[in-house]
């Protein structure tokens, strides 16, 4: 930009959002535009030099950041690099800390060049660094995988998605191969793909017997193939819910290992003959999850033969529900041209039903005798992830095998978990059960003891936050492991009846206008001493504007985990301010099993009529907060949105303390 453009009264918004940029300062546009507005004196679109200034010094102005600023500095003007060595200590508690740190610092976020020289900070300096990701709430040390990763898979819980494929409605939306690619660079490690038959011996991939568009398989296995990796190296499990015919099958199969070869795991890794290999001993590998015929061992005898033309047949019972009208249910038909004449004929001979039993114009149930056939080439792809229907908990006891998992729907899995209270049953059973397997739940479900919990990746909300705050933990890799209490197979643990002598986690969210403060009015019994939080909420940074940057804010703390553990509360509204709103409260949570817990900030816009309007959210482990043995820390909490895109530089400003 030309020195001229700032004179005279020449500075228009897009150039004063061009120089904001260049000085490093990071701005929300609405907010600068509104901002803008009103400093246009003449209002003719342009401002002066020293209007922008004014402008400058708005969005730059902390009070917060200058009430910490003054208080190491001698002269409320430069911190010297002795009064930055005296907050990091006294304040941010550096673990591990040393002169050099602050020289570091100062080096790297001070602005004037004569200031830095003499290894001091200005105030700009300072402002620069409480900002930066070196004060995230997010402990970088979790940054990346840092977790023992040679157990086996089913001591971890997996990121997986359920109808990959689809991006928007699950009736009329469209298939897109961006379902599978958002998914994996986000790091999720397990896809599901409903595969049908396609014209001219394709198989194609789309929502059955819907109006969804179609994807070819192929194209949907090259684009899995391309991104599979480069958020994780862990390995990548495709579901597959297949409905293929036996030749389209043998399409598939042979997709899969010409577009994957070595990465495709086709046969059990040395030492892994009889039990689950680990995420590390299966790193860049793809594996295959579907129905399989016969066992291990006869998979390996068959290594190297022809396949091609080999069906096995058998049958499987299935229970069902459907809707009562008064004249019986009807049995759905196909949407579309995926199938031909031959095909639609064989799967008319598929399915027997069987009333079980009806409620009186309400619903039918049925038993479904489901006559499958099986490619034995895609069969002998399936290695450690063969899917057995689930019977009862009983029967996977006696029967099941290492290598064998179960689907269990949404509605079936809260059956389950009634259970738990069932005394002559008792957690151990159900917990055994799913550390054995890997079951795959669809949308919206909260078991927090399962391994894989498929989540629509492509439906914003509540459950997709709480997925993506688990999931950054262990470096985004898709995989983290389980606490200890959950891979023991003798454990005593009940999410219902948590034990007394657990070390339960104290978290005080405060919402105040004074900085710094000493905890003596916090009120906490002796046996909640061994583990305590305070998370003390400042103020808000540039929070997504409403009408006329005139939102009426507030911030709503939650807390999932255990049952006892689930709480929410909120905070006072301010009136009439996005930009830069303060608080002046209190919150306290009561943490029994702090492992399985999340921590979710939300911010919202009062809404009086239709409710409030979602502005921006943050969710965490728990255990996964800047902090150490001993801490107090002043850090920022950045702001994503519904669709989980950063709302940068939206964020809250909080305070954490923590004492083990």
């Amino acid at each position: 930009m030309v020195r001229d453009d700032f004179k005279g009264g020449k500075i228009t918004l897009e150039k004063a959002l061009k120089l904001l940029e260049k000085l490093g300062i990071q701005c929300n546009t609405i907010h600068v535009k509104y901002i803008f507005k009103d400093n246009d004196r003449l209002k003719q679109g342009r401002i002066t030099i020293e209007e922008f200034r004014t402008i400058y010094r708005i969005i730059t102005y902390r009070e917060e950041i200058i009430e910490i600023f003054n208080t190491y500095s001698e002269n409320r003007k430069i911190l010297l690099e002795k009064n930055l060595v005296e907050f990091l200590m006294q304040e941010q508690y550096t673990l591990g800390f040393s002169k050099s740190i602050a020289s570091e610092i100062i080096q790297k976020y001070e602005p004037i060049e004569e200031v830095k020289q003499a290894h001091q900070m200005s105030f700009e300096g300072f402002r620069r660094y409480m900002d930066s990701s070196e004060c995230l709430l997010f402990d970088n040390k979790y940054d990346h995988v840092y977790q023992d990763m040679t157990h086996p898979l089913t001591d971890y819980f997996i990121s997986s998605s359920h109808n990959t494929y689809l991006i928007s409605d699950q009736l009329w939306g469209p298939s897109d191969l961006w379902g599978y690619i958002s998914a994996l660079v986000k790091g999720c490690r397990c896809l599901e793909i409903d595969c049908w038959d396609g014209s001219q011996n394709e198989p194609i991939v789309y929502h059955g017997y819907t109006f969804t568009s179609k994807l070819l398989f192929k194209t949907v296995i090259q684009a899995i193939h391309k991104y599979a990796f480069i958020a994780s190296e862990y390995p990548v499990v495709l579901s597959l819910e297949n409905h293929c015919s036996p030749s389209q099958q043998e399409v598939m199969a042979d997709t899969l290992l010409a577009t994957f070869g070595d990465a495709l795991l086709s046969y059990t890794l040395d030492n892994f003959s009889d039990r689950l290999p680990s995420p590390e001993a299966l790193k860049f590998k793809i594996l295959v999850r579907n129905k399989k015929i016969g066992t291990l061992h006869e998979t390996l005898e068959r290594k190297g033969s022809d396949k091609h033309g080999q069906v096995e047949e058998f049958e499987e019972e299935e229970e069902i529900e459907q809707e009562e009208d008064g004249s019986g249910a009807q049995e759905p038909e196909p949407v579309g041209d995926f199938q031909d004449d031959s095909a639609k004929e064989e799967q008319s001979k598929r399915v027997v039903r069987i009333p079980l039993f009806r409620k009186k114009k309400v619903r039918q149930h049925f038993v479904e005798i489901l006559q499958i056939k099986i490619s034995m080439a895609l069969s002998d792809l399936v290695i450690y992830t063969k899917v057995e229907k689930f019977k009862s908990f009983h029967h996977s006891n006696l029967y099941q095998q290492f290598n064998e998992s179960n689907s269990i729907g949404e509605s079936q899995a809260r059956k389950l978990t009634k259970l738990i209270y069932n005394p002559s049953l008792g957690f151990t059973q159900l917990f055994n059960h799913v550390s054995l397997d890997i079951p795959s739940f669809p949308d919206k479900v909260k078991i927090l003891f399962s391994l894989i919990v498929a989540l629509n990746f492509q439906t914003p909300g509540l459950p997709m936050d709480l997925q993506n705050g688990k999931f950054l933990d262990n470096g985004c890799s898709g995989y983290v492991l389980k606490p200890r209490f959950l891979r023991d197979k003798k454990t005593k643990f009940n999410p219902h009846k948590v034990l007394i002598d657990n070390n339960p986690l104290t978290l005080t969210i405060r919402v105040r206008l004074l900085l710094p403060f000493f905890h003596s009015d916090t009120v906490c019994s002796a046996e909640f001493l061994n583990l305590l939080i305070f998370v003390q909420l400042i103020s808000g940074i540039q929070l997504p504007p409403s009408y006329q940057n005139k939102a009426d804010t507030l911030v709503i703390i939650e807390i999932f985990g255990v049952p006892n553990d689930q709480m929410k509360q909120q905070s006072r509204v301010i009136k009439k301010n996005a930009f830069n709103p303060r608080w002046n409260e209190t919150f306290t949570f009561v943490i029994q099993v702090p492992e399985l817990a999340l921590v979710r900030f939300v911010a919202e816009n009062q809404g009086l009529i239709a409710g409030n309007e979602f502005l921006g959210q943050y969710t965490l482990p728990v255990l996964c907060m800047n902090r150490g043995n001993i801490l107090e820390s002043y850090r920022r909490v950045p702001l994503f949105s519904k669709m989980g895109e950063s709302l940068e530089p939206a964020s809250l400003f909080i305070y954490v303390w923590y004492i083990r």
